[in-house]
């Protein structure tokens, strides 16, 4: 049986202001989980049904048996019969940021739209991503659900982005409405790939730092794309 203290605790990770004060997160579903165990992430705590004892009840500090009922009265699904672990949020440490390709998002609040961009570099074999200080939380669970355990493969950096793109070695393409259709445009191998906030785009002071400018033409009457779609098409691009 789970305490109301363990209940109020994991609860209480659903909110950022707690899983900063803590420093840990929480992830739901038996993929998440199994990504997670075979990451390197420290995993604190684990919650089991039954059914799922034998899969996940193995060298995890403290594990408890709980039913589906109680899965779901502390997670965030509304049907959650397997599991469901707590672990450590990582460092926000840095990558270099001049090597290989690696993708910078401004402003990208929708945690769906993260979690699935997460995913889709992780398609690509793209470990790392810098985001803006407005960005969503990585740890928020949309976001860790989202990504369908791809965060545990990609390196997720929070940062002021003029300060750093300013300082960029490698080219630094970025996708707007004004610029040259990519199927046109001749891509570097080594670049910052920078998507914009998904009302607004990419914000003037961060498009100044372009040095291409590209545009994923349309045929049709949609007014823009969902970042996360815009996202895969642009690195689809790039490893043609």
């Amino acid at each position: 049986m789970l305490s109301k203290r363990i209940s109020r605790y994991i609860k209480s990770l659903q909110l950022k202001k707690y899983r900063k004060q803590e420093g840990s997160f929480i992830v739901e579903g038996v993929k998440g989980v199994t990504e997670l165990m075979n990451s390197d992430y420290e995993i604190e705590l684990l919650l089991y049904t039954p059914e799922y004892q034998n899969e996940f009840n193995s060298g995890i500090a403290e594990a408890i048996e709980v039913t589906s009922k109680e899965l779901e009265q502390v997670g965030t699904f509304k049907s959650n019969a397997s599991v469901l672990a707590v672990a450590k949020c990582r460092q926000n440490l840095p990558f270099d940021l001049n090597q290989g390709i690696n993708l910078v998002l401004e402003d990208v609040r929708d945690p769906g739209n993260l979690g699935t961009i997460i995913r889709v570099a992780d398609w690509y074999g793209i470990s790392n991503i810098l985001c803006s200080l407005e960005c969503a939380d990585l740890y928020n669970p949309k976001v860790i659900n989202s990504t369908m355990g791809s965060f545990t493969r990609v390196n997720v950096w929070y940062h002021e982005l003029q300060e750093l793109l300013k300082l960029a070695k490698v080219p630094v393409v970025g996708t707007t409405l004004h610029g040259t259709n990519i199927y046109n445009v001749d891509l570097p191998q080594d670049a910052l790939i920078v998507m914009g906030n998904e009302s607004h785009g990419v914000s003037k002071e961060i498009e100044e730092l372009f040095t291409h400018n590209v545009l994923i033409p349309g045929r049709g009457g949609a007014e823009s794309l969902n970042v996360a779609i815009a996202t895969a098409i642009v690195l689809d691009n790039f490893f043609r």
